[in-house]
């Protein structure tokens, strides 16, 4: 055991040299994990906030899509009563040419197109 203890001063700065390599060591490798940590965190949130803006962009191009279409909606529908309200008023001044017609002749009315028959069998000259 002597001779343990007589090497203690050349083996106590040898553990204690080994002891901070290795403290060097975990600390280095410790380091090194939590940039890799820092670094994926910091991708991660890219990789989020570049998704989420991906989105907002999506949901403002279908929000305008939407809006356009809504427009467009409308403006037919407008189109399509101004048609009836035409129609409407077509097919009575029609009817109200025919009783002036028939009134004016002995004979019956000539009988309407084939393209307007179906609206002015609704009328009162039938």
């Amino acid at each position: 055991m002597e001779w343990l203890t007589s090497l203690a001063p050349v083996l106590s700065p040898l553990f204690g040299a080994t002891g901070v390599l290795g403290g060097a060591w975990l600390m280095h490798r410790s380091n090194n994990r939590r940039i890799n940590t820092v670094d994926s965190v910091q991708t991660m949130t890219q990789g989020f906030t570049q998704l989420l803006e991906q989105q907002r962009a999506t949901n403002a191009q279908t929000l305008e899509r939407v809006t356009t279409l809504e427009n467009r909606v409308e403006r037919l529908e407008e189109e399509q009563r101004q048609w009836r309200r035409w129609k409407a008023a077509a097919v009575e001044y029609i009817h109200q040419l025919r009783t002036m017609l028939a009134k004016l002749y002995i004979g019956p009315a000539p009988a309407p197109p084939r393209e307007i028959a179906d609206d002015l069998t609704d009328g009162p000259d039938g």
